[in-house]
């Protein structure tokens, strides 16, 4: 099939895969008069791409995990990705927690509740002690 046929399946502008191309993650085939021509593996590539896509994954990462590279190369790439989503998770759950916090408590101002007063203690390492004012009204 066609750049315009592959590109119209999937909804992509045909300048996509011309960049993903540039970029390592496509390698079609040309016909007589040079035109770039897909078949169903370039279909599986696109939707492989597209998946690491959604799950937030760059496209050099995307490019590590699809393409032959040299030894080692891999691994050191998705070791490298696999800790900063670790990192990322983290800072999720934490957000969450505080956000969480935050719906539960009944003060306008959360920094006055108590929860959150030992949260805050307990990361710069002061007395988790509540300040005055800020009792249990979560």
């Amino acid at each position: 099939m066609g750049i315009g046929a592959l590109a119209e399946r999937f909804g992509l502008g045909t300048h996509v895969l011309r960049y993903w191309e540039e970029r390592g993650l496509l390698a079609p085939s040309r016909d007589a008069a040079g035109r770039r021509r897909y078949g169903e593996e370039h279909v599986t590539r696109v939707a492989v791409v597209l998946r690491a896509k959604e799950a937030g994954l760059s496209l050099d990462v995307i490019r590590a995990l699809v393409s032959p590279t040299e030894p080692g190369r891999r691994g050191e790439v998705l070791r490298g990705e696999a800790e900063a989503l670790r990192a990322r998770v983290a800072a999720g759950r934490a957000a969450l927690e505080l956000v969480e916090c935050a719906m539960g408590c009944e003060r306008e101002d959360v920094t006055g509740c108590a929860h959150f007063v030992r949260a805050v203690a307990e990361r710069t390492g002061a007395d988790a002690a509540a300040p005055p004012g800020t009792g249990p009204r979560r």
